[in-house]
């Protein structure tokens, strides 16, 4: 089948090719309104200081050692130690219902903590909660001076997801894909003979006579 094959055979089925992605797309909108609450996502950053030598000062040795101590902070953000303290603090019985994401550079010593929940406030005061778990449980467990909150989570004011738009960008291209091939698959097998040029393609002898269609089918 060629381009132009194709395109007249669309244009042939342009009503199918055109209502089925926009009622996939409206199908997706009302699923992603209706079903799918809204989620807000709340950062915070910290810097992470590892312990001086005796003089106070910080070597080079120190240095490098907090920035190895930013990689086990972060990794420590996701233990259940640093979560459960956290919804301890909060007078809850667990944070499952919150997704924890941690970002750090190797050539920094500071980590971000980013919460998603589907409340704009509490999903800022476990951000908060879960920064004051964590300085306590790395002092504790890795040598830590301290970890100071650089800039302190607050509570967002516009929803971070779900990404409506892009589901219903999806769902319509979706439809698309599929109306084109429903249309190329029928196409490709129907076996009718719809033409006098196919019936000559077909059997590869020319066409010497047509009956013209009566009315009333007589």
């Amino acid at each position: 089948m060629t381009l132009l094959e194709l395109f007249q055979l669309l244009k042939k089925h342009l009503k199918l090719v055109i209502t089925l992605p926009v009622v996939c797309a409206i199908a997706m909108g009302i699923v992603s309104f209706a079903a799918m609450d809204n989620t807000y996502t709340a950062t915070t950053s910290m810097y992470i200081l590892a312990k001086t030598d005796d003089s106070g000062q910080m070597s080079y040795n120190d240095l490098s050692a907090s920035q190895m101590l930013s990689n086990d902070i972060a990794t420590l953000l996701d233990s259940d130690s640093v979560k459960s303290g956290a919804a301890k603090e909060l007078g809850l019985t667990d944070l499952d219902d919150y997704k924890v994401s941690v970002s750090s550079e190797t050539t920094t010593r500071v980590i971000t903590l980013s919460v998603t929940g589907t409340d704009a406030k509490e999903t800022a005061e476990v951000a908060k909660a879960m920064a004051s778990s964590v300085s306590t449980v790395a002092q504790n467990v890795g040598a830590a001076q301290s970890i100071n909150v650089i800039d302190e989570a607050k509570t967002p004011e516009a929803p971070s997801g779900p990404k409506r738009a892009l589901y219903i960008a999806v769902a319509f291209l979706a439809g698309i894909f599929i109306a084109v091939a429903y249309v190329v698959l029928a196409d490709m097998l129907n076996t009718r003979i719809r033409g006098a040029e196919e019936a000559e393609e077909l059997l590869g002898i020319p066409v010497v006579g047509r009956i013209p269609a009566m009315k009333g089918g007589k």
